[in-house]
């Protein structure tokens, strides 16, 4: 058994076939999982019902196995920021800004071929997609 909190095979997989600049989405249950992101890329379908799996929980158990060096999110072109970004930045790294993408530039960047790890979720909350990039881990001391 493993002793930090992700235990998913695939997603475990995923992770360590990928290494520093791939990148990770996770998001919610009305993203266009198969016309928005990359074909090749591995899915892992979390959303077994609606509001499984959240996406701040399942960035929070990402976040304690990987570094990530950015993160990109979905904004709407007018309005408020969205409420899941403040969850998002509590699993973040201290200090990491949130780089904004509107929902075409999103699906763009999700497309590309660095998208190793594609996380499909039973989220409701809306514009609860973000875009991980993974950073470096530093040799041992």
């Amino acid at each position: 058994m493993l002793r930090y909190r992700l235990t998913h095979p695939q997603i475990l997989a995923a992770l360590a076939a990928a290494g520093h600049g791939s990148q990770v989405l996770i998001a919610d249950g009305n993203y266009p999982f198969t016309t928005g992101a990359n074909p090749v890329a591995t899915h892992a379908y979390l959303n077994l019902t609606r509001g499984s799996a959240p996406v701040d929980e399942v960035l929070a158990v990402v976040a304690d196995a990987i570094v990530i060096e950015a993160a990109h999110v979905m904004v709407p072109d007018e309005g408020p920021e969205p409420p899941i970004f403040e969850a998002f930045r509590q699993h973040l790294p201290q200090g990491m800004e949130l780089q904004p993408l509107d929902r075409f530039g999103f699906y763009e960047a999700a497309l590309s071929p660095n998208v190793a790890l594609i996380i499909a979720t039973g989220e409701q909350r809306i514009y609860a997609n973000i875009l991980l990039t993974i950073g470096v881990v530093p040799p041992d001391a």
